[in-house]
C-alpha cells in the first residue's frame, strides 16, 4: 500500500487491513513451514479458523531459542523457512488462485515461485549469549526490506536530494543492508564506508567533506567517534542536518552529545534520531524528524507488533509496558510467528496520531530496554545483585566529561571460583579529577543498579580507543565478559 494513504489510515482500518493479512498469511503462507506445520498439529490449531488479532493472540509464541541449533537438528532455523510443493500448493491455496497460477503456463509458473520463496540473501543474528542464526530472503522478501526501508528514510524527512553517508560496516547485518537498499529503493545518494574496520574514521571524515553528506547513519558510538575526530581536527560539516543512529540503544546523552558537537562544527537544527530492528524481523523502524524519542513509526501493513506481558505472556494495552512480539505480515523464506523479542518497551504501543508529523500509524516507543541483559552479565556474586547492562550504560552517560568508557567483569585475583568484580575504563578531557570522579560514579552505579564498580581506571583517550577496537571491531567493545565460561 502506498505509504503516504497507510500513514493516515484510522486504527479502526488497520486493524481491517492486518486481520486480513493474518488470515491469509495462517491460511496461504505459513502451511509451506515445517515447524508450524509440527507445532500446529501437536497443539491441534486450524489456522484456517483464526479470524481476528484476538484469535491471533490465542496461538504459542516463538522464540529465540527455538532457533539455535541442537545436536538433534544443528540447522534447526531452516525449518522456519516457507517451502511450497505442488501438494501443499493445491492444500493451502484456494482454487482461483492456483488456477491463477497454471495459467501463467509452467516455466512462468516456476519463476513466479522462485521469487516469492527461494531463498537468494541472509543476514545474521548477533549477541553475546546465543549463536549467530541465519534468516533467509526470498526476491520478495529483499523487496518488502526495500519498501521498509525507504518508509525509513521518509519518516527521517530524508529525500532523494539527500546524500547520505552509511558509516554501518560491511557484514551480512541488517542495518548495512537497510539503509543501502533504502537508497537503492528512494533513489538517493547513499554512500558505504564499511565502517571504522575498513575505512577508518581519518578517511570516513573526509569522505563526508568530499560528497557533503546531509545524512549520516550509523552505529552511535563509532558516529560520535567519527564527529569527535573531525572536531579535532577543524573540520566543519554545515551541510549535515540529520543523523540516524542503529544497532545499538541510543542513550539521551549521547543524542545530546552528538547534536552538540554538530552544533559546533556549523550544523544548525540537525536531527539525532534512533531506530528499533533486529534480524528476524528483516525490517527497521524509525523516529520521525520531528519527534525525537516520540517512538517508532510502525509499517501495519508489513508487521504486526504486540506487546505482552513479559512473565505470563498476556497482552498488554495501549501505552503499557511490555515485552515486544513480533509477526510478518508478508513474510516469505525464514518466517516466526508471535516472536517473543526479549525487548522490553517502556510506554508499549499507542494509536494516536503523531504529535510531529500527524501520520496515525502505531508508534512504539523509543524507551526500549533489552530483557537479556541482566541475564547475560550473571552477576550473582557481586552482593547478590543482577545488573542490567542498560542501566550502567545510563549511568556512564550520564557523565559529560566521560569520552569513552568500556566496563571489564572478572574474577577477584584471576581466581576462577573468586567473587565478580567490575572494573571501569574510562577516558576525558583536563580538568577532572580522577578520584572525585571515581566517587561520584561509585554513587551513581550503586543507587541505579546497587552495585559500586570495584576499580576505576582511568586511561588517555588513544588507549581506550584501542582497547574498544574501535576502529578494529565491527562494533566496538563496550562490555567485556573475562570469566570462566561456566
Amino acid at each position: 500500500m502506498d505509504w503516504l494513504r497507510l500513514s493516515r489510515l484510522s486504527p479502526r482500518e488497520i486493524r481491517g487491513l492486518q486481520e486480513a493479512k493474518l488470515r491469509r498469511l495462517l491460511s496461504e503462507q505459513i502451511p509451506f513451514s515445517k515447524n508450524y506445520r509440527t507445532v500446529f498439529e501437536r497443539e491441534r490449531i486450524d489456522p484456517r479458523k483464526v479470524k481476528t488479532i484476538e484469535d491471533f493472540r490465542k496461538l504459542p509464541f516463538t522464540s529465540k531459542k527455538d532457533l539455535i541449533p541442537t545436536d538433534d537438528n544443528p540447522e534447526r532455523s531452516l525449518d522456519y523457512i516457507l517451502r511450497p510443493d505442488p501438494k501443499l500448493l493445491r492444500e493451502h491455496w484456494p482454487r482461483m488462485r492456483l488456477l491463477g497460477l497454471l495459467a501463467r503456463g509452467r516455466a512462468r509458473a516456476l519463476a513466479h515461485l522462485e521469487r516469492e520463496y527461494r531463498p537468494m540473501f541472509a543476514t545474521f543474528t548477533t549477541g553475546r549469549s546465543a549463536a549467530s542464526i541465519p534468516f533467509l530472503y526470498s526476491k520478495r522478501d529483499v523487496e518488502v526490506l526495500q519498501t521498509a526501508a525507504a518508509r525509513l528514510l521518509a519518516v527521517h524527512g530524508l529525500t532523494r536530494e539527500d546524500r547520505i553517508v552509511n558509516l554501518f560496516p560491511y557484514a551480512p547485518h541488517l542495518a548495512f543492508w537497510a539503509t543501502a537498499l533504502g537508497g537503492l529503493e528512494t533513489g538517493s545518494f547513499v554512500l558505504g564506508t564499511g565502517g571504522g574496520r575498513v575505512m577508518g574514521s581519518t578517511a570516513t571524515v573526509r569522505l563526508i567533506q568530499k560528497f557533503k553528506a546531509s545524512g549520516l547513519v550509523g552505529v552511535p558510538g563509532f558516529v560520535y567517534h567519527c564527529l569527535r575526530r573531525a572536531r579535532e581536527t577543524g573540520v566543519a560539516f554545515p551541510q549535515v542536518r540529520t543523523v540516524i543512529l542503529g544497532a545499538e540503544k541510543l542513550p539521551d546523552a549521547l543524542r545530546k552529545r552528538i547534536r552538540e558537537t554538530l552544533g559546533e562544527m556549523g550544523s544548525k537544527d540537525v536531527a539525532v534520531i534512533g531506530t528499533y530492528g533486529f534480524t528476524e524481523a528483516r525490517m527497521a523502524w524509525g523516529e520521525c524528524r520531528g519527534g525525537e524519542g516520540g517512538g517508532y513509526h510502525l509499517y501495519p501493513d508489513l508487521a504486526l507488533l504486540e506487546i505482552v506481558d513479559p512473565e505470563t505472556g498476556e497482552p498488554r494495552g495501549p501505552g503499557e509496558d511490555g515485552e515486544i512480539v513480533f509477526t510478518p505480515l508478508e513474510g516469505r523464506a525464514s518466517t516466526v510467528l508471535r516472536y517473543r523479542t526479549g525487548d522490553i518497551s517502556k510506554g508499549g504501543i499507542v494509536e494516536e496520531p503523531c504529535p510531529a508529523c500527524g501520520r496515525t500509524v502505531p508508534r512504539l516507543s523509543s524507551a526500549i530496554g533489552r530483557r537479556s541483559n541482566v541475564a547475560d552479565l550473571r552477576l550473582v556474586k557481586v552482593k547478590g545483585t543482577l545488573v542490567s547492562l542498560d542501566a550502567v550504560a545510563a549511568v556512564l552517560g550520564s557523565f559529560q566529561e566521560v569520552e569513552e568508557w568500556q566496563v571489564e567483569l572478572r574474577r577477584a585475583n584471576g581466581d576462577q571460583y573468586g567473587l565478580d568484580e567490575i572494573v571501569v575504563y574510562a577516558a576525558f578531557g583536563n580538568g577532572t579529577r580522577p578520584e572525585a570522579f571515581a566517587a561520584r560514579l561509585r554513587e551513581a552505579m550503586r543507587e541505579a543498579c546497587e552495585v559500586a564498580p570495584n576499580r576505576v581506571e582511568i586511561l588517555p583517550l588513544p588507549v581506550l580507543l584501542e582497547k574498544l577496537g574501535m576502529e578494529t571491531e565491527m562494533k566496538e567493545k563496550r562490555f567485556v565478559d573475562l570469566r570462566p565460561k561456566e
